[in-house]
């Protein structure tokens, strides 16, 4: 009997969760680019992790390949090859498993670090307050990218420093938005009834506001996925990054050093940048789809 009463809660919330995931895959299948976006998010992920059984690593290495140079499309190799012979398709696809593993960690970083802040910034008051909020906006008045470049080169160059750097640098933005949510959130009469009822802060903070911002972070993490991807590439192109490693900011990087567009090779040049485009593309259409969804004063004009 007692089991029988201890799972009808869980069995409640549980048909609760499905309901409202149900709920929110309705309204956003009405979103005609956020499914769009949702699509080319599947296939980039699908490439990067099927990148080992499409092209063999073996293919990438300057050392086992005895292919031309600077073979421009064709039905043997779709996206040509540089000038080290390797195919650009091949680069592509790997690059991809770097770029979107960049992009989520330090998204992941940011999202955590700036929910924190946030939540703590719109719940506490007096100085605690005042000195959560000096640290945010120095963060939002810093330059993202040029703190980001000081971290790498104080670091040392690789992945690893570029996630961390991206993750520490890209936080503020989101620890503002999750404060003025926070702020909405404490203003409603069930807040009052369980301080009211001796609830403290972290019990607040964990069970009440948590839940009610997590949608719009959920909508702001695909947003700024496009934004780390960018940063990814932009470190790379400037040699922060992991020379071992190929992303799509290092393959613009070797064609830049190689004067591939000075010498008429296009492909090698457009191949990442137009795969950049697309997946920023792609996480900001879910990223927009998603802040209708849970914004219902956007609906009438996103389609």
């Amino acid at each position: 009997m007692t089991t029988l009463q201890s799972t009808a809660p869980r069995h409640g919330a549980l048909q609760r969760n499905l309901s409202r995931l149900q709920g929110f895959w309705k309204e956003y299948a009405g979103q005609t680019s956020g499914i769009v976006g949702l699509v080319l998010i599947v296939l980039c992920i699908t490439a990067a992790l099927a990148a080992p059984l499409l092209f063999p690593a073996d293919s990438l290495s300057v050392a086992r390949t005895d292919n031309p140079p600077n073979l421009p499309p064709s039905a043997e190799f779709l996206l040509g090859t540089d000038n080290r012979g390797i195919d650009v398709l091949a680069q592509l696809v790997w690059g991809a498993r770097a770029s979107l593993l960049v992009g989520f960690a330090a998204t992941a970083i940011s999202m955590v670090v700036g929910t924190i802040f946030g939540m703590a910034a719109g719940h506490f008051q007096g100085f605690t307050q005042a000195v959560l909020m000096r640290i945010i906006d120095f963060f939002l008045v810093i330059p993202s990218l040029v703190l980001a470049i000081t971290l790498s080169a104080v670091i040392g160059s690789g992945l690893t420093t570029i996630i961390i750097a991206i993750g520490v640098t890209g936080w503020a933005s989101t620890a503002r938005v999750v404060r003025s949510q926070t702020m909405q959130i404490e203003t409603q009469a069930y807040i009052e009834r369980a301080r009211a009822l001796g609830a403290g802060s972290p019990h607040i903070l964990i069970r009440h506001v948590l839940p009610g911002v997590m949608p719009l972070v959920l909508a702001n993490t695909t947003l700024t996925v496009a934004l780390a991807v960018i940063a990814e590439s932009t470190l790379s192109f400037l040699g922060l990054g992991d020379p071992s490693t190929v992303s799509w900011g290092s393959m613009l990087k070797g064609a830049m050093d190689a004067g591939a567009a000075t010498a008429g090779y296009w492909w090698v040049v457009l191949s990442p940048g137009i795969a950049i485009v697309i997946a920023v593309l792609a996480f900001t259409l879910v990223g927009r789809a998603m802040e209708t969804v849970f914004n219902p004063a956007l609906r009438g004009g996103s389609k």
